[in-house]
Formats: structure tokens, C-alpha cells, sequence
């Protein structure tokens, strides 16, 4: 009954303490990784240099994780990243979009420098399945979370695409691809790959 009087106080120290581990958390994080306090700007220009995915990264273990760049201007916004299966382009975006939550919640990030926006969503397309419950297939599935990304993004958006147009002939694919690319570059101008 006594302690009952101060509920209130206790739960003030725990969140406060809770604020407390967290941040002490990403501060023993950022130390023992390596990570860097990254810069904010107020255009929508992306600098992730020798940028890591933390995550696969402590996967490897004593194994080298290749550091990489991305840079996105306002003039070159858009990134078509090719290359054979299992090359890392799925680590690589998800690798950007990790850096930018990390840095926004107030963790430092996994490069040597970062010099990012203030993201208002995150949309990502990236793996499907299909949803055979609702008598969707996995083309189905992709095409209605790029159209549900198409239409909510702003220009301070950051949209993940990859492998657009899977389910259907080459030339499906790829007709579908090049118009989505071509509507997110002259309608909505988000950071896209």
C-alpha cells in the first residue's frame, strides 16, 4: 500500500532508466564496431561511405566484410544495381536502409561517414511469396506492394525495388520495371534502388 503512493515516480525512473540502456547499448555498439556518428542534411542527398550491413557483418565473424559507397544527389537520385545471383545487391539495400533507421532512432552507423536525410517511409519490395490463402501468386503479391509503395512515397521517401517483374516473361519484366522507374524518377523523385 505504501509503494502504491509512488507508481507514478517508478514508472518515470524506469522509462528514464529504460532511455538510459538503450543509449548505452548503441554507445557499446558503435565502440566495439567501429560505427561513426553520422551527419543530417536537410536536402535529400545520401552519403554512405565504406558503408556496412552490422548485421551480416558479425555473421562473418573473423571473414572481411567488403565495405561499400552509395551517394545519391538530388541530381542522381536512382540507382539500377545489376549484377550476377548472390553478387549482394538485397545486403546492399538493405545495408542503406538500416544505415538511415540506425542513424534516425540515434545510433551511430556502420561506415567511416554518413551524411543523410531525414527519411519521412521506407517502402521496400524485396522477396515475395505468394499468399495462396487470398488466391494471390507471388507476381501478385509483388505488384500490389510496388503500387502500394508507388503511391504513398513522397520525394523524401527512400524506395527498395529488387527484381521487379519476376512471375512473368523478360519483356513483362522488364517493360514493367523501366515504367515504374521512369514514374518514381518524373513523378515522385524518392531516393530509389
Amino acid at each position: 500500500e505504501e509503494v502504491k503512493q509512488y507508481i507514478s515516480r517508478i514508472q518515470e525512473l524506469a522509462s528514464t532508466l529504460s532511455g538510459l540502456d538503450v543509449f548505452m547499448s548503441f554507445a557499446n555498439v558503435a565502440e566495439k564496431y567501429r560505427f561513426v556518428k553520422p551527419d543530417f542534411n536537410n536536402s535529400r542527398e545520401i552519403s554512405i561511405i565504406e558503408g556496412r550491413h552490422p548485421v551480416v557483418e558479425k555473421m562473418l565473424n573473423k571473414q572481411h566484410y567488403v565495405p561499400n559507397d552509395c551517394v545519391l544527389t538530388n541530381d542522381q537520385n536512382m540507382l539500377l544495381i545489376t549484377g550476377p545471383n548472390m553478387s549482394g545487391k538485397s545486403t546492399y539495400m538493405r545495408q542503406v536502409a538500416l544505415t538511415i533507421v540506425m542513424a534516425q532512432i540515434g545510433s551511430y552507423v556502420p561506415a567511416e561517414s554518413a551524411n543523410l536525410p531525414i527519411v519521412d517511409q521506407i517502402f521496400t519490395r524485396i522477396g515475395a511469396a505468394d499468399d495462396l490463402v487470398s488466391g494471390q501468386s507471388t507476381f501478385m503479391v509483388e505488384m500490389l506492394e510496388s503500387q502500394y509503395a508507388i503511391t504513398h512515397a513522397t520525394e523524401r521517401s527512400l524506395l527498395l525495388f529488387d527484381e521487379i517483374g519476376r512471375g512473368t516473361s523478360t519483356y513483362d519484366g522488364m517493360a514493367l520495371a523501366q515504367s515504374m522507374i521512369e514514374y518514381i524518377h518524373e513523378n515522385i523523385g524518392a531516393n530509389t534502388l
